[in-house]
């Protein structure tokens, strides 16, 4: 019998979107990800601490922020887009995304947990 990591080592790479925003704490960055996970615009989110150092309105900021990473795709970008804008805390968050490649396997998988596009 073939080991599982060797059955899907000849499936092609599915596409993935990542998306990273911050929140200002654990509270509001945990809302945000069950939010946007309980509409099905992302798979997974991964939350960690991080420290920002930025210029915000002339001055230099640093602070303790909640980073989210967002797993998706590409169908789904443009209304986690706006759930993220609508919901967030900050007057103007971070939103970066960018396009990667997944396993057959854990892309599939992200695709089964995403909703139907509208």
């Amino acid at each position: 019998m073939a080991h599982p990591v060797m059955k899907s080592a000849n499936k092609p790479a599915v596409p993935v979107v990542l998306a990273l925003t911050t929140e200002a704490d654990t509270p509001r960055a945990e809302a945000l990800a069950k939010l946007i996970l309980g509409q099905g615009l992302a798979a997974c989110v991964s939350l960690r601490t991080v420290q920002s150092h930025y210029h915000w309105q002339g001055e230099l900021q640093t602070s303790q922020e909640v980073e989210l990473l967002i797993k998706t795709s590409g169908d789904q970008l443009r209304e986690l887009e706006l759930v993220i804008k609508e919901n967030h805390s900050y007057e103007l968050p971070e939103w970066l995304h960018w396009p990667v490649a997944s396993s057959a396997t854990y892309g599939a998988w992200l695709q089964g947990e995403l909703r139907a596009a509208t």
